[in-house]
């Protein structure tokens, strides 16, 4: 797959944003749950996630930004990167995030926004449904996390 920059947009219209991007990616989304629509185009290295939620409390269009990379030990290895580098970070492995099982940190830049580096463990097609214990690592799995409204 390739590292690939992730997006999370809030926008005012779910509806409309999904047709603009429908067309303007050329493909349709990948995933669609109430109030979440994402987009992982063929010809991109993007993965883009939109949220409906306006621009509530000065939050800007840009939700945070991201990359995907293709394991989690390639999180790990970038995490203690960073960490060696003096970044404050908050680590989240195993976590359910954004209809999907993952491994990640975050960190800030100086105007508050957040980046974060991940690996997508698995989709969650029925959030509760045949849920492990235990990440491939063997990481207990963080309990009742959410942030695709709000990192």
């Amino acid at each position: 797959m390739g590292a690939k920059v992730h997006m999370h947009m809030s926008v005012t219209d779910l509806t409309k944003s999904r047709e603009f991007y429908r067309k303007f990616l050329g493909e349709d989304p990948v995933k669609e749950k109430p109030g979440y629509v994402k987009f992982l185009p063929g010809w991109a290295p993007v993965n883009l996630a939109l949220s409906e939620g306006g621009r509530a409390g000065g939050e800007g269009a840009i939700h945070h930004a991201g990359v995907q990379v293709d394991s989690p030990a390639l999180v790990m290895e970038h995490l203690a990167r960073v960490k060696a580098a003096g970044l404050p970070v908050r680590e989240e492995i195993g976590v359910n995030c954004c209809h999907a099982n993952q491994d990640k940190f975050w960190v800030e830049d100086p105007d508050g926004v957040e980046w974060e580096v991940y690996h997508l463990n698995y989709d969650l097609e029925d959030e509760l449904a045949g849920r492990p214990e235990k990440t491939a690592s063997g990481l207990s799995l963080a309990k009742n996390v959410s942030c695709c409204s709000g990192g």
